[in-house]
C-alpha cells in the first residue's frame, strides 16, 4: 500500500568545521544522492551556482574530497527583493573503503550537479564460479 506522503523542503546545511578559514563566504555541504550497481557507486551531488571550472576532486588517504566555489561577483550589484537559500561554497568529503577501484574514478558536472562514478574493486564484484568435472 502507498503512503501519501509529502514532500518535504530541505534547507541547506553548513559545514562545521574546527578549521579557520580566510575565505569570507559560508560554506555549505551538498546535497548528495548514492546509487549502487552491480559495478559501481554513483555520487549526485548537488552545488547551484558552481561552474565546472570551479569544482574540485582529490583523493587522498583514501578520503575524496569534492570542493566548489562560487563565483560572487556575479552577485556583487544585485540587490535581492527576496531569496530562499544562502549563497556559499560547497565542501564535502568521502571515506573511501578498499572496496572502491580508487585509480578509476571520474566526474562529470553539468548545470551544477556533478556525478562521480567510483567503479567497484574486481575483488568485490559478483562473478560467476565455473565447477570442473572430478
Amino acid at each position: 500500500m502507498s503512503e501519501n506522503r509529502e514532500l518535504q523542503v530541505q534547507g541547506k546545511k553548513e559545514l562545521a568545521t574546527t578549521e579557520e578559514s580566510t575565505i569570507q563566504a559560508r560554506t555549505y555541504v551538498p546535497q548528495a544522492d548514492i546509487f549502487e550497481t552491480e559495478n559501481d557507486l554513483t555520487v549526485v551531488l548537488e552545488m547551484p551556482g558552481v561552474a565546472k571550472e570551479q569544482v574540485s576532486v582529490d583523493l587522498a588517504d583514501n578520503r575524496l574530497t569534492i570542493e566548489g566555489k562560487i563565483d560572487f561577483s556575479k552577485y556583487m550589484d544585485l540587490e535581492p527583493v527576496y531569496t530562499e537559500y544562502n549563497i556559499g561554497h560547497y565542501r564535502r568529503s568521502f571515506e573511501l573503503s578498499n572496496q572502491v577501484d580508487q585509480d578509476k574514478i571520474s566526474a562529470e558536472m553539468n548545470d551544477g550537479v556533478l556525478t562521480l562514478l567510483l567503479p567497484k574493486a574486481e575483488t568485490i564484484k559478483p562473478r560467476k564460479i565455473e565447477i570442473s568435472s572430478g
